[in-house]
């Protein structure tokens, strides 16, 4: 290695790992962790060490870019929350120890990625996708679930590491009690947002909805208030995009809630997209109805203003940062029903206006260039003075 290249390490999820599927042949990230990798692809003066914990065997290339390498290390199943990650902290400890890094980073505080940053004996920092001990309150969740258990695994993970990368105001506002050091920098978004349309509006409006369904992502709640709307003589269609447990007591009530609708045709479930499926979907709809109650940073809202689509949100977490200074937003209070009813009657029937072109200031904003410069420039700044 040159004496000014950067090693780094990265922490994150192999989504085979995270989503149990085994048969894929080659790692794959999350939306947010993939675009940043694809950003750090061939920069100049960066060595990229990606680190994935896995329970079975996977796949995968030695390297996925001339400057990424790729290394899958075996925990057991036993090895993750059952026994508070331990056995993967130490795996990835014993690997770090081989590659000897000058910078390690964390990718989220949903599982081992943030504890193993922080515990990795070298200069690190994490990043939170996430705000864990903000769902858990959120949740009210019980001791010992889940929830509950990640949101203490977080306040550790951050009290110890050597600064933390905040992707919005609100998180940086959740986490400076805890943190030595912050930064801000957003959420990259994947190139594919950038490319022209793939498809025209369609003629009668469309609001999308893009989220897993769940109760604090509020589709149920969304689609009692459109029902509404369409009583009153409004046309439109309603789309919601996502992931759907439909065992759940929230997912058998949206379903059910659902069903009248889809019958008369103005709203449906498409089901989980894949990027290159939802992309098309953003191009022939015409706003976003996003409804979270809480959110860290908002990357369907970046990504649906990526295609110009007009946005009608909640105000909450990340949501302000990504509409600053931008037109065509209506953002109300969280729970403010009546106020977003208002704003979507009150656009529908002034003939559904689009929105004017967001799409070149996002793209400075959330680029993977962009992004990946800002963590490089993070990455200098914890790199010891004497390697």
């Amino acid at each position: 290695m040159k004496n000014d290249t950067l090693r780094v390490a990265m922490i994150v999820g192999d989504e085979r790992e995270v989503l149990r599927q085994w048969d894929r042949t080659d790692p794959y990230f999350g939306p947010a962790p993939a675009a940043l990798i694809a950003g750090l692809a061939g920069m100049d003066g960066l060595e990229l060490h990606i680190l994935c914990c896995t329970r079975q065997p996977l796949t995968a290339p030695e390297k996925i870019a001339a400057n990424i390498f790729y290394h899958s290390i075996r925990v057991p199943r036993w090895g993750y929350l059952k026994t508070f990650y331990l056995p993967a902290i130490l795996a990835i400890r014993k690997k770090l120890r081989t590659i000897r890094p000058q910078v390690v980073h964390g990718q989220g505080t949903e599982r081992e990625y943030a504890l193993a940053a922080a515990y990795s004996g070298f200069p690190n920092a994490v990043t939170i996708h996430g705000n864990m001990r903000a769902i858990a309150r959120h949740f009210h969740a019980r001791p010992f679930s889940f929830h509950w258990l990640t949101a203490r695994l977080e306040t550790i993970a951050l009290r110890k590491a050597t600064g933390i990368i905040c992707n919005s105001a609100y998180t940086e506002e959740q986490v400076r009690p805890l943190a030595r050091k912050t930064w801000r920098v957003p959420n990259a978004l994947n190139a594919d947002f950038f490319q022209p349309p793939t498809a025209q509006r369609a003629a009668e409006p469309v609001l999308l909805n893009v989220g897993h369904l769940a109760v604090h992502k509020n589709q149920l709640e969304l689609l009692e208030l459109a029902s509404r709307l369409h009583e009153r003589g409004l046309r439109f269609r309603l789309d919601f995009a996502g992931g759907l447990d439909g065992e759940s007591d929230y997912g058998r009530r949206f379903l059910a809630a659902l069903a009248p609708a889809k019958r008369a045709g103005w709203a449906r479930h498409l089901g989980k997209l894949s990027r290159a499926e939802l992309i098309p979907h953003l191009d022939t709809a015409h706003a976003l109805v996003h409804v979270a109650t809480e959110e860290s940073f908002g990357l369907a809202v970046a990504e649906a203003l990526a295609r110009n689509l007009r946005l009608f949100a909640f105000r909450t977490g990340g949501i302000a940062d990504i509409t600053a200074g931008l037109d065509d937003t209506s953002l109300t209070t969280p729970l403010d029903w009546q106020t977003l009813s208002s704003s979507l009657e009150s656009w529908l029937r002034s003939g559904h206006p689009p929105s004017r072109n967001t799409a070149q200031i996002i793209h400075q904003r959330y680029s993977q260039a962009t992004i990946a410069d800002a963590h490089m420039a993070i990455y200098r700044e914890l790199r010891p003075a004497i390697d």
